[in-house]
């Protein structure tokens, strides 16, 4: 089943439901802070699980302490989608957990 890419405005207006998301080289993206980086490297961990879930996977990058995602859809095209989105969501609802900002 082929997933369909959202319009630019469609794409603005979920992007407005995920503050400090934004849309990068035709990626949405988000840059995460967390206090050391055994808490960044745990997040990095539920992440993946998520995404192995999903069957859907960003650019996922550990800095020292950041965790950086960016996220597009291979399968449109490498546009952004509703699945993109789904996990934009996920990971922001995990991300309180690891103390991440």
């Amino acid at each position: 089943m082929a997933t369909e890419a959202l319009s630019q405005k469609e794409t603005e207006d979920r992007l407005r439901e995920l503050p400090h998301w934004s849309l990068k080289e035709g990626r949405i993206a988000r840059s995460y802070r967390l206090g050391s980086h055994f808490a960044a490297t745990a997040m990095v961990v539920h992440v993946a699980q998520i995404q192995e879930e999903l069957n859907h996977h960003s650019d996922l990058t550990l800095g020292y302490n950041t965790v950086s995602l960016a996220v597009h859809t291979h399968d449109a095209g490498g546009a952004v989608t509703e699945r993109d989105f789904t996990l934009a969501r996920r990971v922001e609802e995990i991300a309180p957990a690891h103390g991440a900002n």
